[in-house]
């Protein structure tokens, strides 16, 4: 159906798997009249966290490519219907921030790019320290704009020179999950989009320092690192303390030493005008996503100390004990038998004895002699 009402598009040859969404496709493309122009098309379905309405959902999509900004990739063409977006965006041979981490070339899938690199390496520090302000810059003017995102993972990042911009956007329009989900749903003190971005950060840079994700996380300590203004933000965002208190803003990540310095020289000024009409929308949407993020937090909250109340119940102590405790129990009850017993058996003696003599009453008077009132 695209096809037939945008003829000036033709598919170059699918992409299979080079995402790691499911039911995410994408394809190569070609303008029919700039034959060597290649462009990347993008289509999802839609997820569980959508709820904008159809028409608020349509006319965001197509709002996209409006969007400028010096560390946003710039969308080509966006469309949607009710159960789907499409979007398209130039090809990039360089690929992403995780291509550049992993040495991967941008076509191949997934887990051939990232499960199993050759060699781990992270980033040298001035690439980080760049990197890394420049995303916290565009993560900031979305927060501004009250333009929620929450899909922040190193291949959502474009690699263009030494300039990183911010891809997929419509993401949280679509109501698609995030990749580190897994992650913050389990720690209830990140329960909004700005704090999940944050929290989406700190893996972003974890990757970027060390060349590899976490193991886990929280994460109790941290390898060296090229510098400890990097081992700072780290654990202002993926520690167990910051884990369990809650994130700091972008604002206060920006004024730490890792980033405060760095000279960011650009001359492209950001554009997205959102209608009012549409913020609303945004806000409104924002709220129902993290609602549901809440509950589900919340759930799995309650499974885990089930979980915890189950493993000690079972734990061979505790086996210990309640076997100590039987025993005990058992020892008393038979010792309450047995008193018992004796009990209903003295009664049992003291009952018989007394049927066996006569009842006479010690104040009663004795009877007098016949004889002497015998008449002559």
């Amino acid at each position: 159906m695209f096809f037939r009402s945008e003829p000036k598009w033709e598919v170059v040859e699918p992409l299979k798997d080079i995402g790691w969404r499911i039911r995410k496709k994408y394809f190569l493309m070609k303008i029919k009249n700039q034959p060597k122009e290649r462009l990347v098309l993008s289509w999802a379905d839609l997820g569980p966290d959508k709820y904008l309405s159809d028409k608020d959902f349509q006319c965001l999509i197509k709002l996209l490519p409006s969007c400028l900004h010096p560390y946003i990739y710039r969308v080509t063409f966006a469309t949607a219907n009710e159960s789907s977006a499409l979007l398209i965006r130039m090809f990039n041979e360089k690929g992403t921030l995780k291509d550049l981490i992993y040495k991967a070339k941008p076509k191949d899938p997934f887990l051939k790019k990232y499960c199993n690199p050759k060699k781990i390496q992270g980033l040298e520090l001035q690439q980080i320290k760049t990197y890394g302000r420049q995303i916290l810059e565009v993560l900031k003017f979305l927060h501004d704009k009250g333009f929620p995102y929450g899909h922040l993972h190193a291949s959502n990042v474009m690699l263009d020179g030494d300039t990183c911009r911010l891809l997929d956007l419509e993401n949280s329009l679509l109501g698609l999950p995030s990749f580190y989900r897994s992650y913050f749903s389990q720690f209830r003190k990140i329960n909004t989009l700005e704090s999940v971005d944050v929290h989406c950060f700190g893996h972003l840079l974890y990757e970027m320092t060390y060349g590899r994700p976490p193991d886990s996380v929280p994460v109790d300590s941290f390898p060296p690192a090229p510098s400890m203004a990097v081992v700072a933000v780290l654990e202002s965002t993926l520690s167990c303390e910051a884990c369990k208190n809650g994130m700091p803003t972008i604002s206060r990540l920006l004024q730490m030493p890792l980033f405060s310095d760095v000279l960011l020289t650009t001359s492209e000024k950001p554009q997205f005008k959102i209608p009012t009409k549409l913020k609303e929308a945004l806000r409104i949407a924002k709220e129902c996503i993290e609602k549901r993020l809440i509950e589900e937090q919340k759930q799995i909250h309650q499974h885990r100390r089930l979980t915890r109340a189950q493993s000690h119940h079972g734990s061979e102590e505790e086996r210990k004990k309640r076997k100590i405790l039987a025993r005990k129990k058992s020892k008393r009850s038979a010792l309450e038998n047995s008193e018992e017993h004796s009990a209903k058996y003295s009664n049992s003696n003291n009952s018989g004895s007394g049927a066996s003599s006569p009842l006479t009453s010690p104040s009663s008077p004795t009877p007098p002699s016949t004889s002497e009132h015998a008449p002559f």
